[in-house]
Parts: C-alpha cells; structure tokens; sequence
C-alpha cells in the first residue's frame, strides 16, 4: 500500500514538474495551432468553393448546401458530436483521448471563422489557386497535430471503431467513405468541382506526409578528421549537442582518422560547417537528410 502511494506521489511530482509543464504547454499550442490551420483552410477556401474532399469537414459542406439554414460550422458540431458518442459507446473514455478535444475544438474554430470573418462568396476567381490553400493549409494544421502525437478527430474515430472491430483495412475504408463524398459534391455543384475535389483528396494525403517529414527533418553530419577536439567541442559546447566518436583508419593512407557523428537542424549543420570551413579544412563530411530521429533529445521511443 505504502509502495503505491510513494509510486503515485512520484508519478505526480513528475508531472508537476516544471520541464512536464512546459512539454504539456508546447503540446497544447502546437495542437491548437494545427487545428486552427485546419479551421482556416475549411472556412475561406474549402466552404467558398464547395470543396468538399471528405470527412466531417466535406460532409458538412454537402449538408449545409443541403440544409442551407445551418452554416458549415454547425454541422460539424452535430457530425463531431455523433462521431464522439460512437467513439464512447465502441471504444470507451480512454481510449478516445485527445480526439474528444480536437473533434470540438476544430468546431469551435471554424465558427469563430465564420462569426469573425463571414465569406459569402471565394477570396479570388481562381478556382485553381483556391484549391491549392484549400489543401496546403489543412495538410499542414492536420501534419503538426499527428506530428505531437494527437489527432484531428472527426473520421479518425470511426477509423479507430473499424480497427477494433473488422478485418476491413482502416485506408481503403476511408477512402471508399471520402470517394462517396466527394461523388455527392460533384452531383450537387457539377462535374467540375467534382474533379477539384478528386484532385484536391488526392493531394491532400501526399502534402499531409511531405509536411510531416518537413517538420522532423533533421541532418546526419559525419565528419572525417584528424584533428577531434576542436570539432567535439564546437558541437557539445556551442551547438549543445552530442556526438557519436570512433577511431578509424584511412583505407589509402593507413594513417589514423577520428569519424565523429551527430544530429543536427538545419541552421546547426550550416554552423558545423562553417566552422570546419575556417578551423579544418581538410576535414571530410557528409551531411544526409533524416525525417525520423528517434532517442533522447528528438522524439521519444
């Protein structure tokens, strides 16, 4: 009993703490940020122009043309609301998470776009233009959410019920429910808003992955010396990194050579090489992209 009470009085001063504090800041901005994008692209591209791509976003835009009384906004609230229920009844509390806050929470922004800046027509006369903010914008809001590790909601859940329940691969089930969609959109306003949103669910998941693989870019550098010290510590000292040492030996010269590898951003690898440039110039590097760096001081394991 005694254990578990110490156990328990750990686990809480851990997340008092002040470093757990602002990790669970960072999380909630970063969230909101990306469901705010997301909200924005619906609001002033998608709406305007009838793009509806799937999910609860385009259903909504098929039944606020349907029921135009009702603006977009608030058939995502009702779509939101049955979708969460679902999720309680199949899934239970727990295991629906974050998603509860962001299938609300994305609600909540489109109406405060719509009640803030109220669009009654599309931003320009390029349809084409318009489409491109329609997916950029969403792509890059729903890239920093799954990036933190959460979720926008809305067709996540049915894809969580559907992994519970069927056999039924969860992609080829959404693509067949937002195919269903955008072939609505396109008997509502037209074959060629029905291209548009072919086009634009086509890109949406392609800009979704180059957008993730952006924000976690990160650069392999290996440098090849004879002279470590400086360069070990330019990257602990002034980069605040660390680095992985060997010895090794030249396969021409036989003579012996440090290789020291480390991971760094973009502007860090710029600096490295800057230094080596004025400090060792017949150092060696090579410098390769990375999306996925995983250990401490990049994403957890």
């Amino acid at each position: 009993m005694e254990a578990n009470a110490n156990q328990v009085a750990t686990k809480l001063r851990q997340q008092l703490s002040p470093q757990s504090a602002k990790k669970n800041i960072d999380f909630f901005l970063l969230l909101n940020a990306g469901l705010f994008a997301t909200a924005a692209g619906i609001h002033f591209f998608k709406t305007p122009n009838h793009f509806a791509f799937g999910g609860t976003s385009g259903l909504s835009i098929i039944l606020s043309t349907l029921f135009p009384t009702l603006p977009v906004g608030t058939f995502m609230w009702i779509v939101n609301a049955v979708l969460v229920v679902l999720g309680f009844v199949f899934l239970g509390v727990r295991a629906m998470g974050w998603t509860i806050y962001s299938s609300f929470a994305l609600s909540f922004y489109v109406s405060l776009c719509e009640a803030v800046f109220p669009m009654q027509h599309a931003m320009t006369d390029d349809t084409l233009l318009e489409l491109c903010f329609a997916v950029i914008l969403p792509a890059v809001g729903s890239a920093i959410v799954f990036n933190i590790g959460a979720s926008t909601g809305g067709t996540d859940i049915v894809a969580m019920i559907l992994n519970k329940y069927t056999s039924l691969e969860i992609g080829r089930a959404l693509l067949v429910s937002d195919l269903g969609i955008v072939l609505v959109a396109a008997y509502l306003y037209g074959p060629k808003t029905g291209l548009y949103c072919i086009l634009g669910m086509i890109l949406k998941s392609t800009v979704v992955d180059s957008a993730i693989e952006s924000l976690n870019l990160r650069k392999v550098c290996t440098v090849v010396t004879h002279d470590p010290e400086p360069v070990r510590n330019f990257i602990v000292n002034e980069l605040n990194r660390s680095a992985t040492e060997q010895l090794a030996s030249g396969a021409y010269t036989h003579k012996e050579i440090h290789v020291l590898m480390t991971v760094l951003t973009r502007h860090q690898a710029a600096l490295l090489r800057n230094f080596l440039r004025s400090t060792d110039p017949h150092a060696f590097i090579t410098i390769v992209n990375s999306s996925e760096i995983i250990g401490k001081g990049f994403r957890s394991i």
